[in-house]
Protein backbone atom coordinates (compact mmCIF):
# COMPACT_ATOMS: atom_id res chain seq x y z
CA UNK A 1 0.00 0.00 0.00
CA UNK A 2 1.40 3.38 -1.03
CA UNK A 3 1.96 6.12 1.54
CA UNK A 4 -0.84 8.20 -0.06
CA UNK A 5 -3.38 5.39 0.23
CA UNK A 6 -2.19 4.60 3.76
CA UNK A 7 -2.65 8.23 4.81
CA UNK A 8 -6.21 8.34 3.44
CA UNK A 9 -7.15 5.22 5.38
CA UNK A 10 -5.38 6.51 8.48
CA UNK A 11 -7.32 9.80 8.37
CA UNK A 12 -10.68 8.04 7.93
CA UNK A 13 -13.07 7.83 10.87
CA UNK A 14 -16.36 5.99 10.88
CA UNK A 15 -19.24 8.47 10.37
CA UNK A 16 -21.52 7.32 13.19
CA UNK A 17 -24.60 9.37 12.26
CA UNK A 18 -24.55 8.35 8.60
CA UNK A 19 -23.85 4.70 9.38
CA UNK A 20 -26.62 4.46 11.97
CA UNK A 21 -29.07 6.16 9.60
CA UNK A 22 -28.29 3.71 6.79
CA UNK A 23 -28.50 0.69 9.12
CA UNK A 24 -31.88 1.85 10.49
CA UNK A 25 -33.18 2.40 6.95
CA UNK A 26 -32.03 -1.09 5.96
CA UNK A 27 -33.68 -2.62 9.04
CA UNK A 28 -36.99 -0.82 8.36
CA UNK A 29 -36.98 -1.94 4.75
CA UNK A 30 -36.22 -5.58 5.61
CA UNK A 31 -38.95 -5.59 8.27
CA UNK A 32 -41.48 -4.17 5.83
CA UNK A 33 -40.29 -6.38 2.97
CA UNK A 34 -40.77 -9.53 5.07
CA UNK A 35 -44.29 -8.40 5.98
CA UNK A 36 -45.46 -7.51 2.47
CA UNK A 37 -43.73 -10.49 0.88
CA UNK A 38 -46.30 -12.73 2.58
CA UNK A 39 -49.05 -11.33 0.34
CA UNK A 40 -47.01 -10.25 -2.72
CA UNK A 41 -44.20 -12.81 -3.09
CA UNK A 42 -43.96 -12.42 -6.88
CA UNK A 43 -43.61 -8.66 -6.57
CA UNK A 44 -41.21 -8.41 -3.63
CA UNK A 45 -38.57 -10.85 -4.76
CA UNK A 46 -35.09 -11.46 -3.40
CA UNK A 47 -33.78 -9.33 -6.28
CA UNK A 48 -35.79 -6.33 -5.03
CA UNK A 49 -34.38 -6.82 -1.54
CA UNK A 50 -30.83 -7.15 -2.83
CA UNK A 51 -31.28 -4.08 -5.02
CA UNK A 52 -32.39 -1.81 -2.19
CA UNK A 53 -29.81 -3.08 0.29
CA UNK A 54 -27.15 -2.86 -2.42
CA UNK A 55 -28.11 0.76 -3.02
CA UNK A 56 -27.73 1.53 0.69
CA UNK A 57 -24.39 -0.28 0.83
CA UNK A 58 -23.16 1.68 -2.18
CA UNK A 59 -24.37 4.90 -0.58
CA UNK A 60 -22.31 4.15 2.52
CA UNK A 61 -19.31 3.19 0.40
CA UNK A 62 -19.47 6.49 -1.48
CA UNK A 63 -20.12 8.82 1.46
CA UNK A 64 -18.98 7.00 4.59
CA UNK A 65 -15.99 4.88 3.61
CA UNK A 66 -12.39 5.90 2.83
CA UNK A 67 -13.54 6.35 -0.79
CA UNK A 68 -14.68 9.82 0.26
CA UNK A 69 -11.07 10.59 1.14
CA UNK A 70 -9.97 9.72 -2.39
CA UNK A 71 -12.71 12.02 -3.70
CA UNK A 72 -11.28 14.85 -1.62
CA UNK A 73 -7.83 14.28 -3.12
CA UNK A 74 -8.67 13.61 -6.78
CA UNK A 75 -11.20 15.28 -9.05
CA UNK A 76 -11.50 12.04 -11.02
CA UNK A 77 -12.49 10.13 -7.87
CA UNK A 78 -14.92 12.91 -7.00
CA UNK A 79 -16.59 12.50 -10.42
CA UNK A 80 -17.00 8.77 -9.78
CA UNK A 81 -18.61 9.63 -6.45
CA UNK A 82 -21.02 12.05 -8.11
CA UNK A 83 -21.94 9.58 -10.85
CA UNK A 84 -22.77 6.87 -8.36
CA UNK A 85 -24.86 9.30 -6.30
CA UNK A 86 -26.80 10.43 -9.36
CA UNK A 87 -27.29 7.14 -11.21
CA UNK A 88 -26.47 3.76 -9.69
CA UNK A 89 -27.61 4.49 -6.13
CA UNK A 90 -31.04 5.99 -6.93
CA UNK A 91 -31.70 3.28 -9.55
CA UNK A 92 -30.92 0.49 -7.08
CA UNK A 93 -33.05 2.09 -4.35
CA UNK A 94 -36.05 2.69 -6.62
CA UNK A 95 -35.90 -0.78 -8.16
CA UNK A 96 -36.35 -2.11 -4.63
CA UNK A 97 -39.88 -0.56 -4.54
CA UNK A 98 -39.05 1.19 -1.26
CA UNK A 99 -42.25 3.10 -0.44
CA UNK A 100 -44.46 0.41 1.04
CA UNK A 101 -41.73 -1.69 2.71
CA UNK A 102 -40.35 1.40 4.49
CA UNK A 103 -43.82 2.38 5.67
CA UNK A 104 -44.66 -1.17 6.77
CA UNK A 105 -41.33 -1.35 8.57
CA UNK A 106 -42.05 1.65 10.80
CA UNK A 107 -43.15 1.02 14.39
CA UNK A 108 -46.96 0.99 14.51
CA UNK A 109 -47.34 4.01 16.86
CA UNK A 110 -45.06 6.13 14.68
CA UNK A 111 -46.96 5.15 11.54
CA UNK A 112 -50.38 5.62 13.16
CA UNK A 113 -49.86 8.92 14.95
CA UNK A 114 -47.23 10.79 12.93
CA UNK A 115 -46.42 9.44 9.47
CA UNK A 116 -49.92 8.31 8.56
CA UNK A 117 -51.60 11.67 9.31
CA UNK A 118 -48.85 13.51 7.42
CA UNK A 119 -49.38 11.31 4.36
CA UNK A 120 -53.10 12.13 4.43
CA UNK A 121 -52.50 15.91 4.28
CA UNK A 122 -53.70 16.84 0.80
CA UNK A 123 -51.31 19.80 0.47
CA UNK A 124 -48.29 17.60 1.17
CA UNK A 125 -49.52 14.99 -1.28
CA UNK A 126 -49.90 17.64 -3.98
CA UNK A 127 -46.36 18.90 -3.32
CA UNK A 128 -45.02 15.36 -3.58
CA UNK A 129 -46.84 14.78 -6.87
CA UNK A 130 -45.55 18.10 -8.20
CA UNK A 131 -41.94 17.28 -7.29
CA UNK A 132 -41.97 14.09 -9.41
CA UNK A 133 -43.51 15.69 -12.49
CA UNK A 134 -41.02 15.36 -15.37
CA UNK A 135 -40.21 19.06 -15.78
CA UNK A 136 -39.64 19.70 -12.06
CA UNK A 137 -37.69 16.47 -11.47
CA UNK A 138 -35.48 17.10 -14.52
CA UNK A 139 -34.79 20.70 -13.53
CA UNK A 140 -34.13 19.81 -9.89
CA UNK A 141 -31.41 17.28 -10.67
CA UNK A 142 -29.72 19.14 -13.50
CA UNK A 143 -29.77 22.54 -11.82
CA UNK A 144 -28.33 20.97 -8.66
CA UNK A 145 -25.71 19.18 -10.76
CA UNK A 146 -24.59 22.37 -12.53
CA UNK A 147 -24.73 24.59 -9.44
CA UNK A 148 -22.56 22.25 -7.35
CA UNK A 149 -19.97 22.23 -10.14
CA UNK A 150 -19.57 26.00 -10.07
CA UNK A 151 -15.99 26.44 -8.77
CA UNK A 152 -16.96 28.42 -5.65
CA UNK A 153 -19.59 25.85 -4.59
CA UNK A 154 -17.42 22.88 -5.52
CA UNK A 155 -14.43 24.15 -3.55
CA UNK A 156 -16.58 25.09 -0.55
CA UNK A 157 -17.94 21.54 -0.40
CA UNK A 158 -14.41 20.17 -0.28
CA UNK A 159 -13.33 22.64 2.38
CA UNK A 160 -16.35 22.21 4.66
CA UNK A 161 -17.63 18.78 5.68
CA UNK A 162 -21.11 20.07 6.51
CA UNK A 163 -21.47 21.65 3.09
CA UNK A 164 -20.11 18.45 1.55
CA UNK A 165 -22.85 16.50 3.29
CA UNK A 166 -25.47 18.94 2.01
CA UNK A 167 -24.06 18.48 -1.49
CA UNK A 168 -24.39 14.69 -1.24
CA UNK A 169 -27.92 14.95 0.11
CA UNK A 170 -28.85 17.36 -2.68
CA UNK A 171 -27.50 15.00 -5.35
CA UNK A 172 -29.28 11.98 -3.85
CA UNK A 173 -32.69 13.60 -3.34
CA UNK A 174 -32.83 15.32 -6.74
CA UNK A 175 -31.60 12.17 -8.48
CA UNK A 176 -34.32 10.11 -6.80
CA UNK A 177 -36.84 12.61 -8.15
CA UNK A 178 -35.30 12.39 -11.62
CA UNK A 179 -35.31 8.59 -11.82
CA UNK A 180 -38.74 8.32 -10.19
CA UNK A 181 -40.28 9.37 -13.53
CA UNK A 182 -38.52 6.47 -15.26
CA UNK A 183 -39.09 3.76 -12.63
CA UNK A 184 -42.37 4.94 -11.05
CA UNK A 185 -42.07 2.35 -8.26
CA UNK A 186 -45.25 0.77 -6.94
CA UNK A 187 -47.66 2.01 -5.60
CA UNK A 188 -47.15 5.03 -7.89
CA UNK A 189 -49.76 5.34 -10.59
CA UNK A 190 -48.87 3.21 -13.60
CA UNK A 191 -47.97 5.15 -16.73
CA UNK A 192 -47.04 3.50 -20.03
CA UNK A 193 -43.69 4.17 -21.62
CA UNK A 194 -43.70 7.02 -24.11
CA UNK A 195 -41.28 8.76 -26.42
CA UNK A 196 -41.12 11.69 -24.01
CA UNK A 197 -39.01 9.52 -21.70
CA UNK A 198 -36.33 9.36 -24.38
CA UNK A 199 -36.30 13.15 -24.69
CA UNK A 200 -36.13 13.40 -20.89
CA UNK A 201 -33.10 11.09 -20.75
CA UNK A 202 -31.41 12.58 -23.80
CA UNK A 203 -31.63 16.12 -22.42
CA UNK A 204 -30.15 14.93 -19.14
CA UNK A 205 -27.25 13.40 -21.05
CA UNK A 206 -26.74 16.68 -22.96
CA UNK A 207 -26.28 18.60 -19.69
CA UNK A 208 -23.66 16.14 -18.44
CA UNK A 209 -21.93 16.09 -21.82
CA UNK A 210 -21.65 19.89 -21.98
CA UNK A 211 -20.06 20.13 -18.53
CA UNK A 212 -17.76 17.20 -19.28
CA UNK A 213 -16.65 18.75 -22.56
CA UNK A 214 -15.91 22.05 -20.84
CA UNK A 215 -13.76 20.38 -18.17
CA UNK A 216 -11.97 18.26 -20.78
CA UNK A 217 -11.13 20.99 -23.28
CA UNK A 218 -10.79 24.22 -21.28
CA UNK A 219 -6.99 23.61 -20.96
CA UNK A 220 -6.74 25.05 -17.46
CA UNK A 221 -7.60 23.83 -13.96
CA UNK A 222 -11.13 24.94 -13.13
CA UNK A 223 -11.15 24.27 -9.39
CA UNK A 224 -8.59 26.21 -7.28
CA UNK A 225 -8.91 23.66 -4.45
CA UNK A 226 -6.83 21.11 -6.36
CA UNK A 227 -4.13 23.72 -7.03
CA UNK A 228 -3.99 24.77 -3.38
CA UNK A 229 -4.12 21.16 -2.16
CA UNK A 230 -1.87 19.05 -4.42
CA UNK A 231 -2.95 15.43 -4.42
CA UNK A 232 -0.65 12.92 -2.71
CA UNK A 233 -0.62 10.71 -5.81
CA UNK A 234 1.36 13.38 -7.71
CA UNK A 235 -1.07 13.37 -10.64
CA UNK A 236 -0.94 16.71 -12.49
CA UNK A 237 -4.06 18.77 -11.77
CA UNK A 238 -5.02 19.22 -15.41
CA UNK A 239 -4.57 15.52 -16.21
CA UNK A 240 -6.75 14.61 -13.24
CA UNK A 241 -9.40 17.07 -14.44
CA UNK A 242 -9.40 15.62 -17.96
CA UNK A 243 -9.64 12.09 -16.56
CA UNK A 244 -12.59 13.13 -14.38
CA UNK A 245 -14.28 14.73 -17.38
CA UNK A 246 -13.84 11.59 -19.47
CA UNK A 247 -15.23 9.42 -16.68
CA UNK A 248 -18.24 11.71 -16.36
CA UNK A 249 -18.69 11.88 -20.14
CA UNK A 250 -18.43 8.16 -20.94
CA UNK A 251 -19.82 6.42 -17.88
CA UNK A 252 -22.38 9.17 -17.27
CA UNK A 253 -23.73 8.76 -20.78
CA UNK A 254 -24.23 5.04 -20.18
CA UNK A 255 -26.46 5.87 -17.21
CA UNK A 256 -28.83 7.65 -19.60
CA UNK A 257 -28.37 5.68 -22.80
CA UNK A 258 -28.88 2.17 -21.43
CA UNK A 259 -32.36 2.97 -19.98
CA UNK A 260 -33.14 4.84 -23.20
CA UNK A 261 -32.27 1.76 -25.26
CA UNK A 262 -34.45 -0.47 -23.06
CA UNK A 263 -37.39 1.94 -23.37
CA UNK A 264 -36.87 2.16 -27.15
CA UNK A 265 -36.97 -1.62 -27.47
CA UNK A 266 -40.20 -1.75 -25.50
CA UNK A 267 -41.81 1.03 -27.50
CA UNK A 268 -40.90 -0.59 -30.80
CA UNK A 269 -42.06 -4.03 -29.64
CA UNK A 270 -38.71 -5.80 -29.99
CA UNK A 271 -38.80 -7.21 -26.46
CA UNK A 272 -42.40 -8.42 -26.30
CA UNK A 273 -41.40 -11.68 -24.69
CA UNK A 274 -39.36 -10.12 -21.89
CA UNK A 275 -41.09 -6.78 -21.34
CA UNK A 276 -42.86 -7.82 -18.15
CA UNK A 277 -39.64 -9.04 -16.56
CA UNK A 278 -37.68 -6.00 -17.66
CA UNK A 279 -40.20 -3.34 -16.71
CA UNK A 280 -40.46 -2.85 -12.95
CA UNK A 281 -43.80 -1.09 -13.39
CA UNK A 282 -45.71 -3.46 -15.68
CA UNK A 283 -45.51 -6.35 -13.31
CA UNK A 284 -45.71 -4.53 -10.00
CA UNK A 285 -48.38 -1.90 -10.55
CA UNK A 286 -51.22 -4.26 -11.28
Amino acid sequence: MSDAVHDIFADWTLPIGLTVSIVITAALYVRGWLAIRKTRPEQFTDVRLASFLGGLALLWLVTGSPMDGFADALLSAHMVEHLLMMSAIPMLLLYGLPVVPLLRGLPAPLLRWIVGPLLRVSALRRVGQWLVTPAIAWLAMNVAYLCWHIPAAYDLALENETVHGVEHLCFLVTSLLFWWYIFRPWPAEERPDDWGMLVYLALGDVVMTLLSAFLAFCERPVYPYYIDHPNPFHIPVLEDQVLGAVIMWVLGSFAYLVPAMVITLRLTGFDEGSSVAANPRRRTNR
